[in-house]
């Protein structure tokens, strides 16, 4: 083929603000996009579904085609509580510890499993099919501020020296505010990942009370069959439940100083 405008071009879209400006900018610019791949964990706040639900219109109204949303066949919590354990090693050490064979456990620095299963391996292998069959070139919206991430696929904010909070005021000034989650959290991860910083937590609890009330319920199910371990434990000083009991004296304390 001659030339990159003749070869098919993906677009891996998380659906955050990089991603979502460097594919507003892409549109405006006349760049050729044949299909946009987003990973869809299950998890995300209804703020970020209600996002790529208009994302999607607009990209249909100016390029005729929609979002192709890439899913695990089980999901979240089936990984979370069920995915049963094969390999030798791990139905050993499970054995050892006491720890049923079924089940990953609460996501850790080590093991990462809900970023890896929900979300990277189903796009990779996506875009390495697409690569394979039409010499696809993959577009990834990573803001110039972050180099390291840097690899071999196409990085048009970089290219446009474009950084993440301008990225975030492109998409404000097209209309896309994901319904205020940026005012709210610092980043739009899944509601349910244990890499949260605390204050992202107790924001989670105080904006997002049904979505708390559903960490509360699997956090409570993880205690109950992984045990007072990393498996069961949400971060590793805390069980949402400690959280929940500390943001409620939290709260107790400031009503005693302002009781109006």
């Amino acid at each position: 083929m001659n030339g990159d405008t003749e070869r098919f071009h993906a677009v891996s879209l998380s659906g955050g603000k990089d991603s979502t400006a460097m594919l507003l900018l892409m549109i405006e610019r006349g760049m050729p996009i044949d299909t946009v791949l987003t990973a869809d964990t299950g998890m995300e706040f209804p703020e970020m579904y209600a996002h790529l639900d208009k994302l999607d219109g607009y990209l249909y109204a100016e390029r005729g085609i929609h979002l192709t949303r890439l899913r695990h066949p089980h999901g979240y919590e089936w990984l979370m509580f069920e995915e049963p354990k094969q390999k030798t090693a791990s139905l050993e050490n499970r054995q050892a510890l006491g720890v049923t064979p079924f089940g990953n456990g609460w996501p850790g620095v080590k093991v990462r499993w809900c970023t890896g299963e929900l979300k990277t391996h189903l796009i990779a292998k996506e875009v390495n099919r697409l690569k394979g069959e039409y010499n696809a070139i993959n577009y990834v919206g990573i803001a110039a501020d972050e180099p390291s991430r840097v690899k071999d696929d196409k990085y048009p904010l970089v290219d446009w020296h474009i950084t993440e909070p301008e990225a975030l005021k492109i998409c404000y000034d097209r209309g896309f505010d994901w319904g205020g989650l940026y005012e709210i959290y610092h980043r739009c991860s899944c509601w349910c990942c244990p890499f949260q910083r605390i204050a992202e937590l107790r924001r989670l609890r105080h904006y997002h009370p049904e979505l708390w009330a559903r960490l509360l319920e699997m956090d409570r199910r993880a205690v109950a069959q992984f045990g007072d371990n990393p498996l069961g434990r949400f971060k590793e000083n805390w069980t949402v439940e400690e959280l929940e009991e500390r943001f409620a004296a939290e709260d107790r304390q400031i009503v005693l100083f302002y009781p109006w």
